[in-house]
């Protein structure tokens, strides 16, 4: 091994306490910076103040909501288990009190995601009365500079790391602890996170451009096709040398999250081919 670098970074504000956290303060960042994002989106095309408000209540909500709710239905334990350290595992079904336990960690982005398209269909027909394409070509490109700084949190919070590698970028976490071994591993791995993070903010400038550079955004379903294609696929092809989330996902070929992402890409690539053709049909 040429080299490795070391991430020992503590993620308390104040120390000795989870809480405030910097996960929680870039989750936050996040949130902020896709809101004047949209803004702006929403200035250009003179949309009332008022109505960017009200997004604001609907997407904050779906998001925690439904990426805590994710993570409770894909990733958590439905009954009290005794993991792989002789530790007990509270199920969620049997105390669901721990559902809100929002503090302790445990987001999935393709709950989420799910609660957001939802939540989006709703503000469309309840508050723009506009086709729900509409919205979500707008709101893609804030979603993935949120996701950016949602990925930076977890890096400070040295979790959802990759497989072991000997790459000369390669991270050592000493603050992160390998279930399988029961034990804080600083094994030199793949920092996914950052590859994601990465990957969102290059994400987040294409759809920028193409919304502002090619006034894609007066083809409804063009910038969100996109979107779906280029993040879902990242997704995809990262979680490769990312570490399984769930016990089950080491006796799959494909894992919990590769699963959750292809029907995301497969609706992507559904709305630039319908596009695609109804532009043909107009110009034959």
């Amino acid at each position: 091994m040429l080299g490795f670098i070391t991430w020992d970074f503590n993620p308390e504000i104040v120390e000795g306490y989870k809480t405030p956290n910097y996960y929680g303060l870039l989750f936050v960042s996040g949130l902020v910076l896709g809101y004047f994002v949209i803004r702006k989106m929403f200035r250009k095309e003179e949309v009332p103040d008022a109505k960017l408000d009200k997004l604001l209540i609907y997407v904050i909500i779906a998001t925690i909501v439904g990426a805590r709710l994710g993570h409770v239905l894909f990733y958590g334990p439905y009954w009290d288990s005794i993991d792989n350290c002789g530790k007990l595992q509270e199920g969620y079904f049997q105390h669901p009190l721990s559902i809100f336990k929002v503090w302790e960690g445990g987001l999935a982005s393709h709950g989420g995601a799910l609660a957001l398209l939802l939540a989006l269909w709703l503000y469309s027909r309840n508050v723009m009365q506009k086709p729900v394409l509409w919205i979500f070509d707008r709101i893609s490109a804030p979603i993935a500079i949120a996701g950016t700084f949602i990925r930076l949190g977890n890096f400070a919070n040295s979790e959802i790391v990759g497989d072991p590698s000997d790459a000369p970028w390669a991270i050592s976490f000493p603050r992160f602890y390998n279930e399988e071994l029961c034990t804080y591993d600083p094994t030199p791995r793949h920092p996914t996170m950052l590859y994601e993070a990465i990957s969102y903010l290059i994400i987040f400038a294409v759809l920028m451009f193409f919304y502002w550079k090619r006034d894609a955004y007066k083809k409804p379903g063009i910038v969100f096709g996109i979107f779906l294609v280029l993040l879902f696929s990242a997704r995809f092809f990262i979680e490769f040398i990312k570490l399984g989330q769930t016990a089950r996902d080491s006796s799959l070929t494909i894992n919990t999250g590769q699963m959750l992402s292809i029907p995301f890409v497969l609706l992507g690539i559904y709305l630039l081919v319908r596009k695609q053709k109804q532009s043909t049909d107009l110009s034959a």
